[in-house]
């Protein structure tokens, strides 16, 4: 018997799997690998119908465009920038995933008429309600992207039908590029400056009616150059002020010492001095003494020298002689004496010097005066040119103001021409076009199915046939059963059902085994 396996008292096995074991695994679970076959393929059939189709657009992001910068000087930055920055492309990217760009689209292609299916179960939603979930389907939908190393954005948007693919990314590029004009230009920047042109316009003119009715009131003149001039003035007179005073500070000095010279000059100065005696006193007494000594003479031939006559006339020549050495001491003195010049002209320079201070001290005086008025004037013109100051300061600043918010106004009628005439940083790549094949190819997916079918049906089937218990071969019955194995006959049933008790019942058993079909065989143990 071919089919015939002995089994050795060791209880090795002498045959090995085949491929016929094989067929008869597949033939034992036909059911299941049809069942799972023909699923997984009519699935793959499903898939091939509601292949969706997939269109897409291109966004480039470029710097081609200078938008002046809202400054509070008169001319913003001008510098070109450098190349697209990774945070401008996700900022873009961020805009683009924007509620505003959904709702948009969503308005504009309509896919907020689509009922929902919780529409169907609650019930009929607001229109609000309706536009709010088409527009997170939608988010979620679109696929946006940036392109590695470029400056270009992908979107893609997937769906069955697909004019309505071609519509929406058409409806996206449309609210994306009215979108980042309003991010970044926002709408009525010209409306706003020329409103606040025109403001600052009339507070000019009140500024400049105020100038002149000030410049009235001055006559003309501008307080600040009057100013000028008076405080020229005021500093020539403070120098002639402090010149009076220097040469008041002389005059006291010359007075001063012309006084004191005055104190030491003599008035009148001698001229002429001589002495000479007094010749007609000492020829009296010249006279007298020889009178005397005569008479005394005349009394010693008469008398003795002790007698009392001649003793008077002793006396009296004695008195005489000490009289006329007396003369001889003091001879006549004669001096001539005449006006000292020097003290004429002390005196008179005395006169002039106080006289030429008296004239100072007037002049002092009057230019102190004339000084306190110039400072009383130059403050008055300094607190006038004070308020002239501020007057231009506010015209100044009214007509800056003016002139900032003029050329504002034009760069932002510049900017809205260029955005009217779409001319932005961000531009078209790649317009988006109604998808003529579907995404995915249906050739390639019925060969991914069937691949798949196959693969799950084999490994579904051999699963089904590891749990299986059931003994179909004599090595399962060797493998399977700890008691020796003597013979396995093989035999053939055609439509014969029995069990190994004889019974009919259209599947037989003997011992554990079971039989499946007619090609089994029978093994028989101890």
């Amino acid at each position: 018997m071919s089919n015939q396996e002995l089994i050795l008292p060791s209880g090795t096995p002498s045959s090995s799997f085949t491929l016929r074991d094989l067929l008869a695994i597949a033939f034992r679970h036909k059911r299941t690998a049809v069942i799972c076959f023909a699923g997984v393929l009519l699935g793959t059939m499903f898939a091939v119908l509601a292949n969706p189709y997939r269109a897409s657009t291109k966004f480039l992001i470029s710097h081609e465009r200078m938008d002046p910068v809202v400054t509070a000087t008169q001319d913003g930055p001008e510098m070109r920038r450098p190349d697209v920055t990774e945070e401008e492309i996700n900022s873009e990217i961020e805009i683009l995933k924007s509620g505003d760009v959904t709702r948009r689209v969503v308005l504009a292609v309509g896919l907020d008429k689509k009922k929902s299916l919780s529409e169907y179960i609650l019930g009929p939603a607001t229109p609000e309600e309706r536009i709010a979930k088409a527009a997170d389907r939608l988010a979620g939908e679109l696929k946006i992207e940036p392109v590695n190393k470029s400056q270009v954005i992908t979107v893609t948007y997937t769906s069955h039908d697909p004019k309505l693919a071609a519509k929406v990314l058409q409806a996206v590029g449309a609210a994306y590029m009215q979108q980042h004009k309003d991010v970044f230009n926002p709408p009525g920047q010209a409306a706003f400056f020329d409103q606040e042109a025109q403001r600052y316009k009339k507070d000019l003119a009140v500024a400049e009616n105020e100038i002149n009715k000030f410049a009235e009131k001055q006559n003309g003149v501008a307080p600040h150059v009057e100013r000028d001039i008076v405080l020229q003035k005021l500093s020539d007179f403070r120098s002639v002020l402090q010149q009076t005073k220097a040469d008041l500070a002389t005059d006291d000095e010359r007075i001063n010492s012309l006084r004191k010279q005055t104190g030491t000059t003599p008035e009148r100065l001698t001229t002429s001095t001589w002495k000479e005696d007094d010749y007609q006193v000492l020829q009296g007494l010249k006279s007298t003494l020889m009178s005397l000594q005569l008479k005394r003479t005349e009394y010693l031939m008469k008398y003795q020298p002790d007698y009392p006559l001649v003793q008077e006339v002793d006396r009296e020549i004695a008195q005489t002689q000490a009289s006329i050495a007396a003369e001889d001491s003091k001879p006549i003195r004669q001096e001539t004496t005449d006006r000292n010049p020097t003290y004429a002209w002390i005196n008179e320079e005395l006169a002039k010097a106080e006289a030429e201070r008296s004239g100072l001290q007037a002049k002092l005086s009057a230019t102190q005066a004339t000084v306190d008025q110039y400072e009383a004037q130059a403050r008055d013109l300094q607190q006038k040119g004070l308020i002239e100051q501020d007057l231009n300061r506010d015209m100044k600043n009214d007509e800056d103001n003016y002139l900032l918010y003029l050329r504002k106004k034009q760069q932002a009628m510049m900017t809205d021409a260029l955005d009217n005439t779409q001319i932005v940083n961000v531009s078209i790549a790649e317009q988006p076009v109604v998808p003529t094949a579907p995404y995915s190819s249906p050739a390639l997916i019925v060969l991914i199915g069937t691949l798949v079918a196959g693969t799950l049906t084999l490994g579904v089937v051999f699963a089904q046939e590891y749990l299986d218990p059931s003994f179909r071969t004599p090595s399962e019955v060797a493998t399977g059963l700890p008691i020796p194995l003597l013979a396995a006959v093989p035999y053939r049933l055609s439509g014969f059902h029995g069990n190994g008790n004889g019974n009919g019942n259209g599947h037989g058993s003997h011992g554990d085994g079971k039989v499946h079909s007619s090609d089994e065989s029978i093994s028989m143990t101890s």
